[in-house]
């Protein structure tokens, strides 16, 4: 009998640090998907981003293993050993060396607004479907972007999203979840020392089993 392809979600960001509210949308896709895990990309560097204020890669890494206990969201800085900064690069590697899994790209609607900044961005939806989820604040915005008015013809409905594996991209779904207010602007706030929880953590990769050095 045919055994059927592993379905990952793939969730990319700072993780600056992580937290609940990352982990909140990971286990609602995680169902919404019908995805057996989903990996959080914990980026180097993000080029739309300042890095003024941005904790060390370990740090922020740490930061993800925690929020993701017990839980099938795997953390991984396999961009580092990629070495890849832009996400369309990231996808045609990750597809490359893992060619037995089938990805789905997930998002926020803060991040759709911003997608047509992104390099190659229709590279990435020709690539692999994409699940784009809600975000308060951000809905009438996003569907006037000019990325939206090229996915729109794309747009599957949504009590179909447990079936993306069928689908062709381009392909894009929108789902909505119960809204987490945590952010990690907040919790820096709050907390401006949090990386010295994380500062002596030993790190293994959980996804490429590569251990890296606490300090970078």
């Amino acid at each position: 009998m045919r055994v059927p392809p592993r379905t990952v979600g793939l969730m990319g960001g700072s993780f600056n640090p992580a937290h609940g509210g990352h982990r909140h949308i990971a286990l609602e896709a995680l169902d919404a998907l019908r995805l057996d895990e989903v990996w959080w990309l914990v980026s180097p560097g993000n080029p739309l981003k300042d890095e003024a204020g941005m904790a060390p890669l370990p740090v922020r890494y740490s930061s993800a293993l925690a929020a993701s206990r017990r839980a099938r969201i795997r953390p991984t800085a396999i961009e580092r050993e990629l070495g890849t900064r832009y996400t369309v690069d990231t996808l045609r590697k990750l597809q490359n060396r893992y060619p037995h899994i089938r990805f789905i790209w997930i998002m926020g609607g803060d991040n759709l607004h911003q997608f047509h900044r992104w390099k190659d961005w229709r590279g990435i939806a020709r690539r692999m479907p994409i699940a784009v989820i809600a975000r308060p604040g951000y809905d009438e915005a996003v569907h006037g972007t000019s990325a939206m008015a090229w996915l729109r013809r794309f747009v599957r409905r949504t009590c179909q999203s447990g079936r993306w594996t069928q689908w062709r991209p381009p392909a894009l779904v929108l789902l909505r979840f119960r809204p987490d207010p945590r952010s990690a602007t907040q919790l820096r706030r709050a907390n401006p020392h949090w990386p010295n929880h994380y500062r002596h953590q030993h790190l293994r990769d959980v996804v490429t089993r590569r251990v890296f050095p606490v300090k970078e």
